[in-house]
């Protein structure tokens, strides 16, 4: 593995990927600790490290996790790159039900870059609205942080509004542009480097806070229980490693066909089917619908709604078996909204392939809606297996939650998934060029 470290800084066009990838991250990090004009963050920066683990598990946190500290320090990058994906998905959602959408995408490379242009008009819109929001929360910070008492704001108003929309929209505009360079010039998918290492970052963080509870003066732990949460957490990586991977092959016979004087096709080949089909988005789903039902409880002064706001707080029983279920309904969602069997039944006929023992058409349709049905199943129970782990460590094991959120859940699962399509990625450059990947001795191969 280290030799593929190595090998790859000797081919050069690698090389100068893996540097301009890294001179887009530094920037996008610079951009994240630089505050929005007129803002005073470091009260703010204090009140949040005195109660990490207040907002660790709530929709707050997970706005500081994938903006990577930005709304933290209420920075120019304060939305990081949420906007886009939040354009991304409706726009990915829409195509499913709106027929000219679909129409654009059948198109090929001219609809799928109209459905990208849209996409980014969202992304500008989307930004516009939640700037204007977050301007109004920096003049207001009690509203987002309930118990901060100090001013972000000396001179609040309708000119500081304006200023700070336009500052934060410009930059996700450019922070998306960033990502974007990144996916063309650099290496690896742009948009989900800049989340990944914006979660990274809290590594340190997370370390001194796990280091300080195990081996503090007035620690309630032992070693004991630092190793076994070290193998808890090899575990969890092997597992989130090996299900992103797992794939269902569903064995394809292509028939052969006579063109002109030449037979072609013919041949045996597979059609992988994801367990994880749906990858991080039933979590994110779950974690912001699940914010509203407690919020609005919590303002009633019945006692029967304030105590079922107390029993939808994260970590409570009540909250995990929601926060599981409703994590198993949007896998399948996703599922029936993304995955078309009936497409793809219709692909493999019109060019000559078919299951063998399943007639081409309906029921290959039908044995694919099947298959993929069952696998979900798979995908979705490991899903809520990952996603409820750091609430039951911070909740029932007084874990810090940002200790806690490297041990499973949404952090976890798009570090190790990004990681990993990155390393893919290198290899098969390393590969073009005679180098042996990551899980090899890193020789070449047909060199002397």
């Amino acid at each position: 593995m280290f030799s593929a470290f190595l090998n790859s800084w000797k081919i050069p066009e690698l090389r100068k990927r893996i540097i301009f990838t890294l001179a887009i991250i530094v920037v996008a990090r610079i951009g994240a600790n630089i505050p929005c004009p007129g803002v005073d963050s470091s009260s703010l920066n204090a009140y949040i490290n005195q109660i990490q683990s207040q907002v660790g598990g709530s929709f707050v946190g997970l706005a500081m996790l994938l903006t990577g500290g930005g709304l933290q320090n209420c920075a120019v990058f304060a939305l990081g790159v949420m906007p886009y994906i939040s354009g991304s998905i409706i726009m990915t959602l829409l195509t499913a039900v709106v027929p000219s959408l679909e129409r654009l995408k059948q198109e090929g490379e001219t609809g799928r870059a109209k459905l990208i242009q849209y996409g980014r008009y969202l992304t500008v819109l989307i930004c516009i609205v939640q700037g204007f929001f977050l301007a109004k929360a920096f003049e207001h910070p009690e509203q987002l942080f309930p118990g901060f008492t100090g001013v972000l704001v000396k001179n609040p108003g309708f000119g500081f509004e304006m200023l700070t929309v336009l500052t934060i929209t410009s930059g996700t505009v450019l922070l998306m542009w960033l990502g974007e360079q990144i996916t063309v010039r650099g290496i690896g998918n742009g948009i989900s480097l800049i989340i990944t290492v914006g979660i990274v970052e809290r590594l340190p963080q997370a370390g001194a806070q796990a280091w300080a509870l195990f081996f503090g003066a007035e620690s309630a732990f032992n070693a004991l229980h630092a190793i076994l949460l070290l193998v808890m957490a090899l575990a969890v990586i092997a597992g989130i490693i090996a299900v992103t991977q797992a794939q269902r092959k569903i064995p394809v016979q292509y028939a052969q066909r006579m063109v002109g004087r030449k037979m072609l096709g013919g041949g045996q080949t597979f059609m992988p089917l994801k367990v994880n089909y749906a990858g991080v988005m039933p979590i994110i789903f779950a974690q912001a619908i699940l914010l509203f039902p407690q919020k609005i409880f919590s303002m009633s002064h019945m006692s029967f709604f304030k105590n079922l706001s107390r029993m939808l707080t994260e970590g409570e029983v009540l909250y995990l078996t929601v926060y599981g279920l409703m994590i198993l309904f949007f896998s399948y969602f996703w599922v029936a909204t993304q995955f078309n069997p009936l497409q793809i039944a219709d692909d493999l006929k019109r060019y000559g392939g078919y299951v063998p023992g399943i007639r081409p058409g309906k029921q290959t349709a039908e044995y694919l809606d099947h298959t993929m049905t069952r696998i979900t199943l798979a995908g979705a129970i490991f899903l809520t297996i990952i996603a409820v782990i750091p609430y039951i460590l911070s909740h029932n094991f007084k874990l810090p939650y940002l200790t806690a959120s490297f041990f499973g859940g949404t952090s976890m699962l798009i570090v190790v998934g990004v990681m990993l399509d990155t390393m893919r990625q290198v290899e098969s450059h390393l590969f073009m060029r005679g180098y042996d990947g990551f899980l090899r001795k890193g020789k070449l191969r047909g060199r002397k």
